[in-house]
């Protein structure tokens, strides 16, 4: 992966401001250490710094390419997984290619065939392609929402950047929230709603758009793929294998790569999947997987079964490691070092975010990074074959509203008086839930579990789902570690929308119908284990750890947070019960604190100035 950025004004010369776009760079540095490019015109500026995946010597950002006339630059961010196909077809019309790299694919499709070259790539990515003569700059994001791309448009040009802090690098993007990044923050947090970038007048492209920028026309953003409602004709066989070739077929494809690739190991089904495929594909080139896995030290001691963790991971990661005979890797981390990360889980993310899991990840990606480039994880399996609570639990799945932040009321006793009174007034959940169920297309005459089902894969894709894909980005290119998501490919989301909720829950197993597809590939006791989420720590200490770091901002009377949280609603937190739900499981007293405490370290170092 890399990171990318650039500025477009019709107006002004950007000559004299390279300066500014090698701070720009600088920002995003991390995403790419390997090489870094800049070109520069009068009215254009594209800022790429590079991972080196596929064909490190000769795949150099800025790429350029001449075609009836025009001159085409782009930036790209991102990995396909059909470049093989695509080059193929490319070269039958005509086109011819200097390197291996997929972005002299991207590119080149894209001047063969315009934006349609969009529904032709299976992959992650963002990138912006600049045509010199014609002044268009075209811009476009993955399908699922893998790879960000954040943009800051006013009167005289645009501002795009992978990353919130490339584009606030630039000097009249105004590091300021108003009352909707406010609603962002207390009511949707980590959660943000889909295109927005939280800072007044940030947006950031949502998954499955492109868009075009020129002179004439403005910024036209448009919707290139959705998931669409068809007829179920399979039966269960035959939808089993029609799962298992599609999991198969990502994985494999994902695989590819010119560096060392390893895969996260949680011990459960999802993760013990894809390292099962990838360690037979590794083992028929006489090559042994490496796997990781993350603990917290005393979480044996301290682990509590509960209704969403039944178990705890260890012996099921130790039973795959046994039996895939892979090089397997632990990170064990303490309470200091998680608590001390928070702070830099907000420099990666650029926002208050998940906060332990945060952090978590990114020091556990630091440690990945010592041994391979490129690791595949396990995200998204559970949003696509219904394996969270919240499909399974009649009553959980009938509630009204988000069904991992039904804690609206709660969240709303922080905010101080003026600002509660707005928030109570633009009902901003309320719509935001009621718009995305609109957005869920189904097909008539089908049941009410159906429709539902329907809804709540809808939810989950455009909500839940980017949160977990912002956390995964974020807290991996932090130490330039690309993560590749297998489970996130398109044709797995369109095929699984339509399958029926009675195949998904196979023999009464949260995604059953992935179990039975790949019952081959795992042990039985791996294979039918419970879901567990993502490891967090159990032990008191990080309790009492955030409790003390979010004490002592609080002892500055001018602390920013207080500028929109009450701090009576603080105060009674720190020294509160512990049944606070703020976001799902995921987030209860002891990461609700640590958010809060994220968040006024992060109007701090933002230096985020707050213009209702």
């Amino acid at each position: 992966m890399c990171g990318i950025a650039g500025v477009i004004a019709f107006r002004d010369s950007l000559q004299s401001q390279e300066r500014i776009f090698r701070e720009m760079q600088t920002a995003i540095r991390r995403r790419g250490p390997d090489q870094k490019g800049l070109y520069l015109s009068e009215h254009a500026a594209l800022i790429h710094t590079r991972l080196a995946v596929i064909d490190p010597e000769n795949g150099m950002q800025p790429m350029q390419c001449s075609h009836d006339g025009e001159l085409y630059t782009i930036v790209y961010n991102g990995e396909l997984y059909n470049t093989a196909e695509l080059r193929g077809r490319l070269l039958t019309e005509g086109m011819t290619f200097d390197t291996r790299a997929d972005t002299e694919v991207v590119l080149k499709a894209y001047v063969r065939w315009g934006e349609t070259c969009l529904e032709a790539f299976n992959g992650i990515f963002a990138f912006a392609i600049w045509a010199h003569h014609s002044g268009r700059l075209f811009l476009a994001r993955d399908r699922i929402g893998v790879k960000p791309l954040f943009y800051h448009l006013n009167d005289r040009r645009l501002v795009f950047g992978s990353e919130l802090k490339a584009v606030l690098q630039y000097p009249d993007v105004p590091h300021e929230i108003g009352i909707d990044g406010v609603s962002q923050l207390l009511l949707f947090g980590p959660g943000r709603t889909p295109g927005c970038g939280v800072f007044r007048g940030m947006q950031e492209l949502p998954a499955a758009h492109c868009a075009v920028y020129s002179q004439s026309e403005g910024l036209q953003v448009r919707r290139y793929w959705d998931l669409h409602a068809e007829e179920h004709t399979e039966n269960f066989a035959q939808t089993a294998e029609h799962v298992r070739y599609l999991v198969t077929d990502a994985i494999r494809r994902q695989l590819v790569s010119d560096v060392p690739v390893g895969t996260f190991l949680s011990g459960g089904l999802d993760s013990s999947l894809i390292s099962s495929v990838a360690a037979r594909e590794f083992a028929g080139d006489g090559r042994t997987l490496h796997t990781f896995s993350v603990d917290y030290r005393d979480n044996d001691k301290y682990f509590q079964k509960s209704k969403f963790q039944p178990n705890s991971d260890p012996a099921y990661i130790r039973q795959m490691q046994d039996y895939l005979q892979t090089a397997h890797h632990w990170t064990v981390l303490d309470t200091p070092a998680l608590a001390q990360a928070l702070t830099e889980a907000v420099e990666a993310r650029d926002l208050p975010g998940m906060v332990d899991v945060d952090a978590s990840l990114l020091l556990f990606c630091r440690e990945i990074r010592e041994h391979v480039t490129v690791a595949l994880s396990g995200e998204c399996a559970d949003e696509l074959f219904g394996g969270y609570p919240w499909y399974r639990d009649p009553q959980i799945r009938a509630a009204y509203g988000f069904p991992w932040s039904q804690s609206t009321a709660y969240r709303m006793q922080f905010a101080r008086p003026e600002i509660r009174e707005m928030l109570e007034e633009r009902q901003d959940v309320d719509r935001e839930y009621r718009e995305t169920l609109l957005r869920a297309e189904k097909l008539p005459g089908e049941s009410e579990t159906e429709s539902r089902m329907r809804e709540m894969m809808r939810l989950n894709l455009d909500w839940f789902m980017q949160t977990l894909l912002d956390r995964k980005d974020r807290m991996s290119m932090w130490s330039a570690l690309e993560v590749r998501v297998p489970f996130c490919d398109w044709r797995i989301a369109q095929y699984l929308y339509n399958v029926p909720w009675d195949f998904k829950e196979y023999r009464g197993y949260e995604k059953g119908l992935l179990r039975e597809a790949m019952r081959d590939y795992l042990p039985e006791e791996i294979l039918w284990r419970k879901k567990s989420p993502y490891p967090k720590t159990h032990n008191p200490s990080y309790l009492a750890a955030v409790t003390e770091l979010l004490a002592d901002r609080l002892r500055d009377p001018a602390a920013p947070i207080l500028k929109i949280v009450r701090r009576e609603a603080l105060e009674q937190l720190l020294c509160g019960e512990d049944n606070v739900q703020w976001y799902g499981q995921l987030m209860t007293r002891p990461q609700t604190i640590a958010y809060f405490y994220q968040m006024d370290v992060w109007m701090e170092r933002y230096e985020v100035q707050v213009k209702l």
